[in-house]
């Protein structure tokens, strides 16, 4: 409906305000005489106060140096002596400011002046018993007289102040008598309640006037969010409903229509004709939901199918969320989500992980038979090269006997292979339980397992403290027997190997391109040796499975033992790096997650 702005009613709202203005500084007008005559008698109401307060710190200041005074004779503590050393300051502070306030009242001045007086006398009375309290000068009869005589003028000076408060305290019933005549005008009530209510008259007015142009401005943004909101729900294949709890009215986005199949607000938003779209195997279960939105009030995430006129089935996932208006009404806010492509593609997705748990089941149990199978035949062959004696090698033929040796080496370099292999396995497919682990422990288990090459090539390792971790112990273990033993097999033969093992508490933010971030801090062991190193093009293609850098017959192995190391740092959610340089010694960085 067209909204037509009336003029007349504008009109009569600048009429009245220019009236209200010219009452209103009319009255302010008045009350304004009213305010001066209050505002004088206040003053002197509070010049009276002044007064008495400064009397009585005025007579504070004495007693903190009659107390001070006392503790000090009492304890001989200097600290006692701090508020009767400030005393004489804060006595001649007042005394001026009394001095200024009795300056229009002669018979108070002759008053102050006589307490200033007594004031004096006490000060003195002060020093003199400080003076024969001291074990110096100490006089018992003149200290008790002194003593004595400070307290008869202790009660001249409270005599004198009572003196003042009394002739204070007549001048303050009478101009309290005169501030209640004025009071009772209300002065400053009036004008304050006629200067806000034309504050509130000028800003309505303002804001009356801004109104219309504001209301333009809102009617268009809400038209563009409503076309938004309409092409977001078709794009995102997701729909709005409200249900007003109070009149069991539902509304429904032109979306919610479109996803079941109809055209917009081709029938009645009701729980019956919602109920005639949802499939026969979700219908109890939608209709029980939705008697728990009245009872509940709310609305988990639920999971059902819809049957659409074209009778193809969808998808559903419903959620909602109770709220209440300014009104006081509640009212249900649900949203529907088309879900059949993600439907879909979970079914495939969850064909796909069976189909790769079996293959990885058969992959499994290929492994275990091949490798047992693979043994039986290579522990025979090496049965029965064992029991050619030297006798019979001595009778063969040089041609056989290096066919032998030939045949012997093979079968060891199958034997490794096979238990490289088995062990490359294990990592993969073993359950992976992490427990708190000392690494310093699972690295003298390694040392141990090398300890024979270690002593054979006479290699010095030198270790840094490493941390405790939630890590798989034998897979660190085999960790630090794969890296050190890399080092040990790769040593230079005119030099004796040297490895060092460090480590250090690192910030992931510190290796943004290379940790996850996620983990903010990670423990950096790194195993440097000064071996013969390789080329820095190869850094990363040592870690892949079966990549030697050289022949097997000029270092033994195969290939698998780094792609371990590997493996176990990445079942670790940690990174590993190579880095070197031919004839410089070699750098491996492990990472481990804090």
């Amino acid at each position: 409906m067209k909204w037509i702005p009336n003029f007349n009613s504008s009109n009569s709202l600048r009429v009245i305000f220019v009236v209200a203005v010219f009452i209103l500084l009319f009255l302010s007008s008045i009350a304004y005489k009213h305010n001066q005559d209050l505002n004088e008698s206040s003053k002197l109401v509070m010049h009276t106060y002044e007064i008495n307060i400064q009397l009585e710190r005025l007579m504070s200041a004495i007693k903190d140096a009659e107390t001070g005074q006392r503790g000090y004779i009492i304890t001989r503590n200097g600290r006692f002596l701090a508020p009767y050393l400030y005393s004489r300051d804060k006595v001649n502070a007042s005394f001026i400011t009394l001095k200024k306030l009795t300056a229009d009242n002669p018979l108070q001045q002759q008053n102050l002046e006589n307490l200033f007086k007594l004031i004096i006398q006490r000060f003195v009375s002060f020093e003199n018993c400080l003076k024969y309290s001291d074990p110096k000068t100490y006089d018992k009869r003149k200290l008790d007289n002194y003593m004595f005589g400070g307290r008869i003028l202790m009660e001249n000076i409270r005599f004198q102040v009572d003196k003042m408060n009394d002739i204070e305290k007549k001048y303050l019933e009478k101009r309290l008598k005169i501030y209640d005549q004025e009071i009772s005008l209300s002065p400053i009530f009036s004008i304050s309640l006629f200067l806000t209510a034309l504050t509130f008259i000028l800003l309505a007015y303002r804001q009356i006037s801004r109104d219309f142009e504001r209301l333009k401005v809102f009617n268009k943004k809400l038209l563009i969010s409503s076309g938004l909101m309409a092409e977001s729900e078709i794009i995102g294949k997701f729909s709005t409903w409200q249900w007003d709890l109070d009149s069991n009215k539902i509304d429904y986005s032109d979306n919610q229509f479109r996803i079941l199949g109809v055209a917009p607000n081709s029938f009645v938003p009701e729980k019956e004709t919602f109920l005639d779209f949802v499939h026969p195997d979700d219908k109890d279960a939608v209709a029980a939901s939705m008697e728990r939105i009245i009872e509940k009030k709310n609305l988990p995430f639920i999971y059902y199918k819809i049957i659409r006129k074209d009778r193809e089935i969808r998808h559903f996932k419903s959620t909602g969320k109770l709220l209440t208006d300014q009104q006081g009404s509640k009212i249900l806010l649900g949203i529907n989500f088309d879900i059949t492509d993600e439907h879909l593609l979970n079914i495939e997705l969850q064909e796909r992980n069976r189909e790769l748990e079996k293959s990885n089941k058969e992959l499994a149990s290929f492994n275990h038979v091949a490798s047992h199978d693979l043994q039986e035949p290579l522990r025979k062959i090496q049965t029965f090269i064992s029991r050619v004696s030297d006798a019979d090698k001595a009778v063969m033929s040089d041609s056989a006997r290096e066919y032998l040796s030939k045949i012997e080496s093979s079968a060891k370099r199958m034997r490794v292979l096979i238990d490289d292999l088995l062990l490359f396995s294990r990592t993969n497919t073993t359950k992976k339980e992490f427990l708190k682990s000392n690494l310093n422990e699972l690295l003298e288990n390694a040392q141990s397992d090398l300890a024979e090459i270690i002593q054979e090539k006479k290699a010095v390792v030198t270790t840094s403290k490493l941390p405790k971790l939630e890590v798989i112990p034998y897979q660190i273990e085999q960790l630090f027997i794969n890296l050190i033993g890399n080092s040990l097999k790769y040593s230079q033969p005119d030099r004796i190997p040297e490895i060092v093992i460090e480590s250090e508490k690192v910030l992931s933010t510190s290796y943004p391109d290379l940790l996850e971030q996620t983990i903010k801090k990670y423990h950096k062991i790194t195993f440097s040796d000064n071996g013969m190193g390789f080329d820095p093009q190869f850094k990363e293609t040592i870690f892949v499975l079966f990549q030697r850098l050289h022949s097997k017959t000029d270092y033994p192995g195969t290939g698998i033992g780094l792609a371990i190391c590997k493996k176990i740092v990445e079942n670790h959610k940690g990174y590993i790096l190579a880095d070197s340089l031919p004839g410089k010694g070699s750098l491996f960085t492990v990472f481990l997650p804090d």
